[in-house]
């Protein structure tokens, strides 16, 4: 084998390997990526079935359950405009309460209860995460809307 076939044979092989471990990080990246969605997005169905995703809103009041166990909770998600029922079995953060922002992690079962793996609460009373803010300020603005609509169709 000549030293030209060599280099080829070589750079071959290289850019093989370059591209097996490049696919195996993607496919490692793709699984461990975890989507936010906002209460209005879980209603439309914009939410991927069998995957952990995000869930961010306000604790709405009123809602907070908590089971004989000490562990179980259970309340609702909301966005202002729609709410998910969430589960959650494990120490909920100390800045958990009604009517603070929070974000939970974990899937929707077949019923539609969202159960949550994790529970993160806003770290004080100012913040309230980029994604959440977000997500209720676009629930507001399709409730206005809505509103608007309905008022428009019935002076028609």
């Amino acid at each position: 084998m000549k030293a030209r076939h060599k280099r080829i044979a070589f750079t071959l092989f290289g850019m093989v390997g370059l591209s097996v471990a490049a696919a195996l990080m993607l496919q490692a990246f793709n699984s461990n990526m975890v989507f936010f969605y906002s209460p209005s997005q879980v209603h439309a169905g914009e939410i991927v079935s069998d995957r952990t995703f995000r869930l961010g809103g306000v604790v709405e009041e009123g809602s907070v359950v908590r089971e004989d166990d000490g562990l179980t909770v259970n309340f609702i998600v909301t966005d202002t405009a729609k709410t998910v029922a969430v589960k959650y079995v494990g120490i909920l953060p100390d800045l958990f309460r009604e009517g603070q922002g929070v974000v939970t992690q974990g899937r929707l079962d077949s019923s539609g209860m969202f159960m949550a793996k994790e529970v993160l609460a806003k770290h004080d009373e100012t913040y309230m995460s980029p994604e959440v803010a977000e997500a209720i300020e676009q629930a507001k603005q399709v409730k206005q809307f809505s509103g608007l609509s309905e008022s428009n169709a019935s002076d028609g």
